[in-house]
């Protein structure tokens, strides 16, 4: 029926030129939408911190490709790799992580509130981890293993038992 309709409008000839203007606005918006996506210009390994010297915005091209990959560079540039991501080829959101704000065998500060009283100690955690991750530490100079929440400043607060 579409078709039919379509058809009466163009044996019109006072209608052609709106028919053709119909037909150009729904082109440009799709060229308008060009999409971008962010692809390594060198192999990166996983683990590796991704920096911006081995990136490269390209215009995607396949129609068929679909989301899920990252089309700007603030969302991979310092993230760390969980897989090797090759040249040329996108780099799906999934394979990124956040780097750890803690490492395994690294030195920091327990810190132990209550009321007014502060103790503080070195340590070494047992595990890499994010802030607000809980994690075991080991005090450096007793060699007890407690377990705290990882701060935005490095530290880790030990809580009462």
């Amino acid at each position: 029926m579409m078709f039919r309709l379509m058809k009466n409008v163009f044996r019109s000839k006072e209608t052609v030129p709106v028919a053709l203007c119909f037909l150009l606005a729904l082109t440009v918006p799709a060229l308008a939408a060009q999409r971008f996506a962010i692809v390594p210009t060198d192999v990166i390994y996983p683990g590796e911190t991704i920096s911006s010297g081995k990136l490269d915005r390209v215009e995607v091209t396949n129609p068929n490709l679909i989301g899920g990959y990252a089309s700007d560079m603030d969302q991979v540039v310092g993230m760390l790799s969980t897989r090797t991501l090759l040249p040329g080829r996108t780099i799906p959101l999934s394979s990124l992580k956040k780097p750890y704000a803690v490492t395994r065998g690294s030195q920091l500060r327990i810190v132990f509130h209550i009321g007014n009283l502060t103790i503080s100690a070195a340590g070494t955690p047992m595990d890499d981890a994010n802030i607000g991750d809980v994690i075991r530490v080991r005090n450096l100079d007793s060699g007890q293993i407690v377990s705290g929440t990882v701060m935005a400043d490095g530290t880790v607060q030990v809580k009462a038992k």
